[in-house]
């Protein structure tokens, strides 16, 4: 084989922890996507929740804060994550207001208790990747601003974390936000390159390839019946958001990149992954936020990330319905 082509492999194994029940963070920034995420995550008796992180994004960032609490208390699970809230003065150059509204969740309203102890984002993520110590998955579902704060400030945390799954990013160089930019990138490009460019082990699922498995119409035939949380929680969100996809997208389906990426942790066989230099554009007036994959045979940098540049969409798909079946 050549040894100056990237390899190419399937993750076969897990991506981190013990093989019956790993431990995950969701950092978010909800969006019907991540709340879909965060619900799979928790009732997955696969996987171990030990936190789910606010960040701004599709909503501000006070709105990803109350967005989290009111997914995990609608879901009420036995054993609640930690929860961290987004910094109410996080800067970002965008938001998804015109597809999710201000809410998130397509004008569907899921009312919280007020807590009056509220923990950051960058602390919850930094206590509980120092507590374990290469045991932890972090699922990146948002822009990148609190790991990179995170690892700005406590460099060593890079090299703790189990695995990070970075959900965004481009591998073709087409974007969503922007013709070259995805938005999770374009949001926060200096966190984002700082993220990218740490020692952590860490995937990258690119627009591109979670696109590719979008649950359509009939996964409203396969929700929990209304009679369980989960079931009434995604009752509430689906539908709205079919419809806003189809009327604000053209699109008969609904793309899920954070549900895939939970798929991908619990699932890792369905993703076929190349190691690549990568980088992310912070200055560029007609390329900011993108990320630019170094592809040539004898690239200038080492691989610094692991690329998605293959899914098995139908095997994805089937993944999420038989979660929401079984859960």
């Amino acid at each position: 084989m050549d040894s100056e082509k990237p390899i190419t492999q399937p993750l076969k194994q897990p991506l981190t922890g013990d093989s019956t029940r790993r431990k995950i963070i969701l950092d978010v920034d909800p969006g019907v996507g991540d709340a879909l995420a965060v619900c799979l995550a928790l009732v997955d008796p696969g996987l171990e929740v030990v936190a789910v992180t606010a960040t701004g994004g599709n909503v501000s960032p006070q709105q990803a804060s109350h967005n989290v609490q009111a997914i995990v208390e609608q879901l009420d699970p036995p054993l609640w994550p930690r929860i961290g809230n987004a910094d109410a003065d996080q800067q970002l150059l965008s938001d998804n207001r015109q597809l999710w509204g201000t809410d998130g969740f397509c004008g569907v309203d899921l009312g919280c208790a007020e807590l009056h102890n509220r923990h950051s984002s960058t602390k919850i993520l930094s206590d509980a990747i120092r507590k374990a110590p290469g045991d932890v998955t972090v699922i990146a579902g948002g822009p990148l601003s609190n790991l990179a704060s995170v690892f700005q400030v406590e460099p060593d945390l890079a090299m703790k974390v189990g695995h990070l799954m970075i959900v965004g990013g481009t591998h073709d160089g087409s974007g969503d936000v922007t013709p070259a930019a995805e938005f999770n990138m374009y949001c926060d490009p200096e966190a984002a390159r700082v993220v990218i460019n740490t020692p952590a082990t860490k995937t990258m699922l690119p627009l591109g390839i979670t696109s590719q498995a979008s649950l359509t119409f009939d996964a409203l035939n396969h929700l929990p019946k209304e009679s369980t949380n989960l079931g009434r929680l995604l009752h509430k969100l689906l539908p709205p958001t079919f419809q806003a996809f189809h009327q604000k997208l053209g699109l008969e389906g609904i793309v899920v990149p954070e549900a895939v990426a939970v798929a991908a942790v619990l699932h890792p066989e369905i993703l076929t992954t190349e190691s690549f230099p990568c980088d992310v554009e912070t200055t560029g007036e007609l390329t900011l936020g993108a990320t630019v994959i170094d592809r040539r045979r004898r690239p200038n940098e080492q691989a610094n990330i692991d690329v998605a540049v293959e899914i098995d969409a139908v095997a994805t798909v089937d993944c999420l319905l038989r979660a929401l079946q079984h859960s």
